[in-house]
């Protein structure tokens, strides 16, 4: 697969949203408001892949001094610290059919390489217990059980430090 991956933009909102609902339950899913306030406030930091112009997965999250992920900051943007310490994932979603074939995990090293060069303290994210496996393959730590209950579901707290 020849992916591209390039940072969003307002016209991308549409495919965004649609994405985001078939790749989380409802509960989980950013709504189409909050993924618009995402691009408006975070643009340098939400990421979309493509293949044959078409957007086939992303990945985003706001700038804290956090080391960890808390509710708040999925739905206020305005908690987004442009220069601060941690780059957040808030969602990394591939479309079903594309998956596998490493897109997520050519999008997160792209994050990853993108929060480096921007002088980043280190990545962080809260991810289900069945995904813990998953992101330690990128260097990541887990916290243990995070604060947050977003969606109502069981979240770990996960960091990669540089």
């Amino acid at each position: 697969m020849d992916i591209k991956i390039r940072q969003i933009s307002i016209y991308d909102l549409d495919a965004v949203a649609k994405i985001e609902k078939i790749c989380f339950p409802e509960a989980e899913a950013a709504t189409r408001e909050s993924l618009d306030q995402r691009i408006k406030t975070f643009p340098h930091n939400f990421f979309v892949a493509e293949e044959d112009k078409k957007i086939i997965g992303l990945i985003n999250g706001c700038i804290t001094n956090e080391s960890s992920i808390y509710d708040e900051l999925y739905e206020d943007s305005s908690l987004h610290v442009p220069d601060g310490d941690y780059q957040t994932i808030f969602g990394l979603d591939v479309l079903p059919d594309y998956r596998n074939h490493g897109i997520a995990a050519q999008l997160m090293n792209y994050m990853i390489k993108i929060s480096k060069a921007s002088g980043r303290k280190g990545v962080i994210l809260t991810c289900k217990k069945k995904l813990i496996h998953y992101y330690s393959k990128f260097g990541y730590v887990n916290k243990g059980i995070s604060k947050s209950v977003h969606g109502g579901v069981t979240w770990y707290d996960m960091i990669l430090k540089f």
